[in-house]
């Protein structure tokens, strides 16, 4: 099963353990041998859940937008994008690719997604949750009970 994720980026340190927890025991409902995390591996629920799918025995693979080659050296995402089994790296708009579009390319490589966002519209998750379900794809909404808007 390849899964997705989106999310809100600032959260608080109380939201972080309340999706951590709720990201957790959706990764878990998957079989670790089955299991495929794709993420932009940017800072806070890509990156935890990529950390999830890891510590599953689940593997990950990453999308680079075109404007920006650098994958992350640091860190626990550093540790992450050199175990990562692939890296999709998008080709500029100008040459025929999807440039920064991460919402299109994920949604074209994936079964489902996993949208760490409180519901509201006009931001990024907003988007991406939308275009997964345009697709036939099934969006788990990830906003536990007391979570607060990104800062």
């Amino acid at each position: 099963m390849r899964v997705g994720i989106t999310g809100h980026q600032g959260l608080s340190d109380l939201t972080e353990l309340l999706v951590r927890g709720e990201l957790w025991r959706l990764v878990t409902t998957y079989g670790p041998y089955e299991l495929v995390g794709v993420t932009a591996l940017r800072p806070g629920p890509e990156t935890w859940f990529a950390q999830a799918v890891r510590e599953h025995g689940g593997t990950v693979e990453i999308i680079v937008p075109a404007g920006d080659r650098a994958l992350p050296r640091q860190g626990a995402a550093g540790e992450i994008a050199r175990e990562a089994t692939a890296v999709h790296r998008l080709a500029p708009a100008s040459a025929g690719g999807l440039g920064d579009d991460l919402g299109r390319a994920l949604v074209g490589m994936i079964d489902e997604l996993i949208a760490v966002w409180d519901g509201g519209a006009g931001d990024e998750p907003a988007e991406v949750a939308a275009l997964t379900r345009a697709a036939g794809l099934w969006v788990h909404e990830v906003w536990p009970a007391g979570s607060e808007r990104p800062r």
